[in-house]
């Protein structure tokens, strides 16, 4: 099968760009695949972080990628169009994750879904930031599609309130294999320079309101002396909020911030030195940072927000806060380690789906289900 890959790949860096490469060469073992790329995701003056793109010291997968799509020219959109129908694939996979890309990726999609089957992998439907837009707009994306597969049933939900008529089928976020294996925690503690005899928390990745880490901030400072918190992660916007409540902590001086973009080489120190992962979000569809923790095996306390109890709570490999606040964060961090027997059994679990939750067993459904869908 000739599969085209519309979304962004290397030069550009994050989460979205890491699932894309990782699906891309699962495909690739079994299928001929291309991918189309971004010349440009974001004006800059709308992205709030340091960079999009790779720089000199990532270790980004280098997918080989034709880049031609400029979200905020139209003239690209054609060319793109015309890239794709002429490359003539069977199939054209579009991963979407905000509504500023509708209007371009949907313009497309519509073009292509005359010749052949599209089909969109929707990280959100919703954005966590949401705006009046948002909704008209990926309406406008959805309908240009032959399918949708989601990667939790928080996003199901939304496609379904969105487009109550479209074919969708729901997955699972594959767990991360490429940032290696776990090293000792002492040599993990040692790189970064902690107390590797602390019980240590660690929050990872971007960091944007509504991730909640203020509010692991402030049910930290409620931990005794034996605790340590590590935030790694670029701040999107201003860390001095953050900054503000870690002075302000009665432990401050046992809470390590690594604040920047953490490179691939970079992670498994940061999950190695770890006891517990924390996700204390407002909202969320479903996270590739727990993807990331059940690949080190490392248990994990998130909120029951979107997909998360889903992923974490029902397969076993965390536990679920009730609600997004302090207390309800800081109970279940206690009962993690007032119960020894807990972290074997999250471990246990995290072995057991790291097998099921593999790049290929979601390929293969994802084809699968292509498979039976009727060209429109």
């Amino acid at each position: 099968m000739r599969i085209a890959f519309l979304s962004c790949f290397h030069p550009f860096r994050g989460g979205i760009a890491q699932f894309n490469a990782n699906l891309y060469l699962e495909l690739g073992k079994k299928h001929t695949v291309k991918a189309f790329n971004f010349k440009r995701q974001y004006p800059d003056f709308l992205f709030p972080g340091k960079t999009q793109y790779v720089t000199k010291d990532d270790e980004a997968v280098p997918i080989e990628s034709v880049a031609l799509l400029d979200t905020a020219n139209p003239f690209t959109w054609r060319t793109t169009f015309r890239a794709i129908r002429d490359w003539n694939p069977d199939l054209v996979v579009i991963s979407y994750w905000m509504s500023w890309f509708a209007p371009s990726l949907g313009w497309i999609a519509r073009r292509l879904k005359k010749r052949c089957k599209v089909i969109s992998i929707l990280h959100n439907v919703i954005p966590h930031e949401r705006r009046f837009f948002d909704k008209p707009l990926t309406r406008y994306f959805l309908r240009g599609c032959t399918g949708h597969v989601t990667l939790s049933d928080e996003v199901a939900r939304d496609l379904k309130s969105l487009a109550p008529n479209a074919a969708g089928l729901t997955l699972f976020h594959p767990v991360y294999s490429h940032f290696g294996e776990r090293i000792p925690r002492e040599e993990a503690a040692a790189r970064l320079g902690i107390d590797p005899q602390l019980h240590t928390l660690l929050f990872f990745g971007l960091i944007r309101e509504y991730k909640g880490l203020d509010i692991l901030i402030e049910a930290f400072g409620k931990l005794p002396g034996g605790f340590q918190l590590v935030i790694a992660g670029e701040a999107y916007g201003p860390f001095d909020r953050y900054q503000s409540l870690i002075d302000a902590s009665p432990a401050r001086e046992r809470i390590h911030v690594y604040n920047h973009y953490i490179k691939d080489s970079e992670v498994a120190p940061f999950f190695s030195a770890a006891d517990l992962v924390v996700l204390p979000y407002r909202s969320a569809t479903q996270s590739g940072i727990s993807a990331v923790a059940c690949h080190f095996e490392v248990p994990m306390v998130v909120t029951d927000v979107g997909g998360l109890r889903q992923a974490v709570g029902d397969t076993g490999i965390g536990l679920v806060a009730a609600q997004p606040d302090p207390d309800s964060i800081l109970a279940e961090i206690r009962a993690f380690f007032d119960n020894g027997n807990l972290r074997i059994l999250c471990q246990n679990a995290c072995k057991a789906e790291k097998e099921r939750l593999s790049w290929h067993a979601f390929s293969s459904a994802m084809l699968d289900f292509t498979d039976k869908m009727l060209w429109k």
